[in-house]
């Protein structure tokens, strides 16, 4: 199912959940009781915890979520104790390249004896080693090496996971990574979100032939992989190791044309002004962004476009230049925060160390990191029915074994989820 009709879905259910809250009896078949509710239902202001409060839900979806002692009388076939445990929603992980083949440790190994990422790129490894490995990967061998990182996350109480492709750079293999991360989500009860990345890195067939790879990309990859259903948003990486705007704006009229939304990596490295040209075209997220300018910040607060930042990539780069986080704050640009699994510069599977991260090296508050990993995640992807615990939006929970909710970003290290519901189950 695409974003778009999750939307539409969301919408018609929310006037139909309307309808049965002015019913004399609330017809729901879960019902979560005894909750400290954490609803993030507002980007602007911190939610405070709502004590003794009720969930009520029809296939999956929310019909009520507040105080218990305001919700209407219902009737449901199952109720659930919380015991006074914290509810947050399912946490939400906006940006992965969780599906790949190989291992980059040796060069974990290299950039601890000096070598750059830029200079391991340049002599054929980075995204390119992984790229080999990914081809000579089948979807099943791709399926059995990512469904553990898979794991690990659902563990954490995460319920929505984007996984991009950009490992193939080739259609065979764009197909197979966007199928393999479409079963993954199926396998393990998670809603997986897929993103075209065919703009990531140049294949060795194309060493010479930037533009001609875009061709690729634009003509023969994005419109059949389109029309298969595998593309929910189309990524670039705009980069000077990745490929220019002019190059990058190709892509994205591509998948204007075909009514895909965009996201983009861009200022990581350096300032090519990859989020400005983004926002421009509306872009759903620009990712990374530790060289943005205000420019660049203007540009994306007037578009809307979400800001995801990877901490993780941050820490595991060694990298000195922090994201202009007050900048994003002072102009309301809202923060979201992911993983950004991948091979290379972030192989981590903890949405939790993340917030942990965002917290201690880019300074952000404790609520800031809340909402960057629910309603702002949610946002990233285009969705306004995850992310939070509101009428209307899908009955995703995570329920918490902690006192309060800055346990989630104050722990590293253990698992504090008590249970996790995706969709009421």
């Amino acid at each position: 199912m695409s974003i778009h009709n999750h939307q539409n879905e969301a919408i018609c259910f929310s006037n139909m959940a309307k309808g049965l809250a002015m019913s004399a009896a609330l017809p729901c078949d879960t019902v979560w009781t005894g909750a400290r509710l954490l609803p993030m239902t507002d980007r602007a202001q911190p939610d405070t915890v709502i004590d003794n409060a009720l969930i009520a839900a029809v296939d999956g979806r929310i019909v009520y979520a507040g105080p218990a002692a305001a919700a209407p009388a219902y009737d449901a076939q199952r109720v659930i104790a919380c015991g006074g445990r914290l509810v947050t929603p399912g946490l939400i992980d906006c940006h992965t390249h969780l599906v790949y083949g190989g291992s980059r440790a040796g060069e974990f190994e290299a950039r601890l004896a000096g070598a750059s990422y830029e200079a391991i790129a340049r002599a054929g490894g980075g995204i390119v080693s992984t790229m080999r490995a990914t081809r000579a990967a089948t979807e099943a061998e791709l399926i059995a090496a990512s469904a553990p990182r898979l794991a690990e996350l659902v563990a954490e109480g995460v319920t929505t996971v984007e996984i991009k492709s950009g490992y193939g750079l080739e259609l065979a293999s764009e197909r197979t990574m966007l199928r393999a991360a479409r079963a993954l989500g199926e396998a393990q009860h998670v809603a997986v979100s897929t993103t075209f990345l065919g703009a990531h890195a140049l294949p060795p067939e194309f060493s010479d032939n930037a533009d001609g790879y875009i061709d690729a990309v634009v003509d023969g990859m994005l419109p059949v992989l389109a029309a298969e259903g595998l593309v929910d948003a189309v990524d670039a990486f705009c980069e000077g190791i990745g490929f220019s705007v002019a190059q990058v704006e190709r892509v994205f009229a591509a998948a204007r044309a075909l009514g895909i939304p965009v996201k983009v990596h861009a200022e990581q490295l350096s300032n090519l002004h990859g989020a400005a040209l983004a926002a421009r075209y509306g872009a759903l997220s620009a990712d990374h962004l530790e060289h943005l300018d205000g420019a660049g910040i203007g540009a994306m607060a007037a578009a809307g476009t979400v800001a995801t930042l990877l901490p993780g990539a941050y820490y595991f780069t060694r990298e000195t230049v922090l994201p202009p986080i007050d900048g994003l704050r002072a102009a309301g640009v809202p923060i979201a925060l992911a993983t950004d699994c991948n091979p290379g510069t972030s192989p981590m599977t903890s949405l939790l160390l993340t917030m942990n991260m965002g917290a201690t090296l880019f300074r952000m508050t404790v609520a800031e990191c809340l909402a960057a990993v629910t309603i702002n995640a949610a946002r990233a992807l285009g969705r306004e029915d995850i992310g939070t615990v509101a009428r209307g939006a899908w009955a995703d929970l995570a329920i918490w074994n902690v006192d309060q909710p800055a346990e989630l970003v104050y722990r590293i290290g253990g698992r504090p989820l008590h249970a996790r519901y995706w969709r009421g189950h």
